[in-house]
């Protein structure tokens, strides 16, 4: 991190700062005592002033336990932001916004000194963590942007200030929060709202920019994916060998592949992307089989766009579907799951395992966790079966996933 002194940490954010007495700066900012390296500030959250004492054992330069903790880490965040000649960038989007993340990542790394975003280290407090990570000769940050709400993105964007935004495409998801689909616009919009004069918008074809004052590439349109038919992935702007095979992929590598050129970066000619975990995850399961661990959450069109994605892999082979109900769809909700029941149809699976009421409907086995579901699954499964799992973020899906990779030969 871009070194800060206490005395301005203490100016910023109003709390109690208690200092470890050895140094006069902080290297580092972390929420998880077990996280924290020589030179740290610990930020308390929630019941985290509990752990302080641990912190300082690890090496912590100061704790803080913040009036506001959500301000008090954009506030520091901000800081570094502010004190950075790196070049910022941001994505959100209904879908796809942590792979397309790891892709661009993927196309930094070799050519710039370049920080990402962990996981899914996207809200109010993963955001400034990742701001956080910025050093003196840093050239690139990549950030992910959440949204749950209005207001949030532009709250993010504040202390972030990204040079290029890229919004991945939009999707009725978070209905809840914002209503209808025009809503979702809206709320995403605010980063391209966001944007310095001269800086660079990558959105869905058809998305509308009121500004005039900054670049706009418009995927499908200003750049184009022409073919993937892997590994070879070939685009208006460039082509790569890549090492994933799912065809909604190669639309955010195109995203990807777009902000890389606002950049100045080179396309590579050969693209080795490290997905996030529970993401895209292709692992071999004994006797020939494959399991698709995409459990990190769910909505109609990535529904489908898994199930598809099964079908190709399988080639013929057996297939196993377990998928949970979805969230946070508002009104949205039941017509969702019946489109997830259409797709369930016409792409079919051999063997389904529905999870959670809502997803009753898919048809199948229902049942109402996790833990019933690998029950059902274990009994099911047989050599060079090909099985994918995927649903909300509170099922916990992930825990079948990682129990069946672990089933021995």
């Amino acid at each position: 991190m871009i070194p800060l002194l206490l005395e301005l940490v203490a100016e910023l954010v109003p709390g109690q700062l208690d200092r470890a007495g050895w140094t006069d700066e902080i290297t580092g900012v972390q929420v998880d005592s077990r996280r924290i390296d020589e030179g740290d500030l610990f930020v308390a959250i929630g019941d985290g002033a509990d752990y302080r004492k641990h912190a300082f054992a690890r090496g912590a330069a100061a704790t803080l336990v913040p009036a506001d903790p959500f301000a008090a880490l954009a506030a520091v965040a901000g800081a570094v932001r502010e004190r950075s000649d790196a070049r910022f960038v941001a994505i959100t989007g209904s879908m796809g916004k942590t792979s397309t993340k790891d892709i661009l990542a993927a196309i930094c790394a070799p050519q710039a000194r370049t920080v990402a975003a962990e996981r899914s280290f996207n809200n109010e407090i993963g955001v400034p963590l990742t701001v956080c990570r910025v050093e003196p000769d840093t050239e690139i940050c990549i950030l992910e942007l959440s949204m749950r709400g209005f207001g949030q993105i532009a709250e993010l964007c504040a202390f972030t200030q990204p040079h290029v935004g890229v919004i991945t495409n939009i999707a009725p998801v978070h209905l809840e929060k914002v209503g209808t689909l025009e809503g979702v616009v809206r709320a995403k919009s605010e980063l391209i709202d966001a944007l310095p004069a001269r800086g660079t918008a990558v959105v869905p074809e058809g998305f509308a920019v009121g500004r005039a004052d900054i670049e706009v590439v418009h995927l499908g349109e200003d750049v184009r994916l022409e073919s993937f038919e892997p590994p070879h992935l070939r685009t208006s702007i460039g082509t790569a060998e890549v090492n994933f095979s799912a065809q909604h992929l190669a639309l955010n590598a195109l995203a990807a592949f777009a902000a890389a050129r606002a950049l100045g970066l080179e396309i590579p000619e050969r693209l080795d992307v490290t997905f996030a975990e529970w993401r895209n995850q292709e692992l071999p399961l004994p006797g020939g089989g494959l399991l698709v661990n995409d459990a990190w959450n769910a909505n109609p069109i990535s529904m489908r766009a898994a199930l598809e994605h099964l079908r190709r892999l399988a080639a013929g082979r057996r297939r196993i579907a377990v998928l949970g109900e979805m969230a946070e769809l508002g009104d949205y909700a039941d017509e969702a799951h019946r489109e997830v029941a259409r797709a369930v149809e016409e792409i079919g699976v051999d063997v389904l395992i529905s999870v959670g009421e809502r997803a009753r409907v898919y048809g199948g086995r229902n049942v109402i966790d996790a833990e019933q579901a690998l029950v059902l699954l274990r009994a099911d499964l047989q050599p060079g079966d090909c099985v994918l799992v995927k649903g909300a973020r509170v099922l916990g899906l992930e825990r079948v996933a990682e129990s069946l990779a672990g089933v021995k030969a």
